[in-house]
């Protein structure tokens, strides 16, 4: 953990800056550090906040760059269908712009959840941006059509009611509604040796509960829900990566299980696992200092 660091929301030792990303829409980011860029790509149900105890760690070695996707935290949130502007392809185009703007030219991409999705297409579509990757318990191609078996389903509801306009209607119009909501995934979807601070869900959720931004962040799901079918996905995916990747995959996750880790090797050219025991979903938080090794040994 971060000794020594406020890793609240509204310390003051985050320094946030604004940038425009593609068609101008405004990119918040959290930037601390020097040396080799590394970007740090969020989640859902998260924002930049998702690396609090990442950052301090790891920019005393590195130049640290946390951006919210546009839909979350503290950037854009675009009036575009979803299909029109939330794609993971948009959201790429968004950090390559950034990186241009920084005049970063090449950085290790460390990534989780969505981000790793969001990572592995800047990996394929920009690949001279790319030094390495660390994903954490990714989504990728090898998962192929095990993500609709009926045992998973339990788990993966979330994703099919996201792409409704229910989701909106039942959770994205009341501030308590989002706080159950939200609540569920970070005690469900966290190992058995992790926790979530009371301090830190309270900071989340007050993000997730601003005017408009539940709805916002899930125009990812409805764009994928939108875009996917087997044949493209898989015509897509069939393409390797091969810049150096880490993943780092918990053992308790229990919405992407780590059972799923098993085809890696057919879609990263030079990949090599660790599987982390009593860790669930959210690496990030649940085990930090293995996100900083694991970065370090890229940079």
């Amino acid at each position: 953990m971060a000794v020594g660091f406020d890793t609240s929301l509204d310390s003051k030792a985050w320094e946030h800056f604004y940038e425009k990303g593609t068609d101008d829409i405004p990119l918040h980011y959290v930037r601390k550090g020097n040396g080799q860029p590394v970007i740090l790509l969020h989640g859902w149900p998260g924002f930049w906040f998702d690396w609090r105890y990442v950052i301090p760690g790891l920019s005393q070695h590195c130049d640290v760059i946390a951006p919210d996707f546009r839909g979350f935290g503290d950037s854009g949130k675009p009036e575009i269908q979803p299909s029109e502007g939330y794609t993971p392809g948009h959201l790429a185009s968004d950090i390559i712009n950034l990186m241009n703007t920084l005049n970063i030219q090449k950085a290790v991409f460390v990534a989780h959840d969505i981000g790793a999705t969001v990572s592995q297409t800047i990996a394929r579509d920009y690949p001279e941006y790319v030094k390495g990757l660390v994903l954490l318990n990714p989504p990728y191609p090898g998962i192929g059509s095990r993500r609709f078996d009926a045992s998973i389903q339990k788990e993966f509801w979330y994703q099919h009611l996201h792409s409704l306009p229910l989701a909106e209607m039942l959770i994205g119009g009341s501030a308590d509604s989002i706080n159950h909501y939200i609540s569920h995934f970070y005690h469900h979807w966290k190992g058995k040796k992790s926790t979530i601070t009371a301090g830190d869900l309270a900071d989340i959720i007050r993000v997730y509960s601003r005017p408009g931004h539940f709805n916002k962040s899930i125009a990812y799901y409805k764009a994928r829900a939108a875009a996917k079918t087997v044949q493209a996905v898989n015509q897509y995916s069939s393409l390797p990566i091969h810049q150096t990747t880490k993943v780092l995959w918990g053992e308790d996750d229990p919405v992407i299980p780590v059972s799923w880790s098993d085809k890696l090797g057919e879609h990263f050219s030079d990949v090599t696992l660790e599987t982390l025991p009593g860790i669930g979903h959210f690496v990030p938080f649940e085990a930090p200092e293995r996100v900083i090794d694991a970065v370090l040994a890229l940079a």
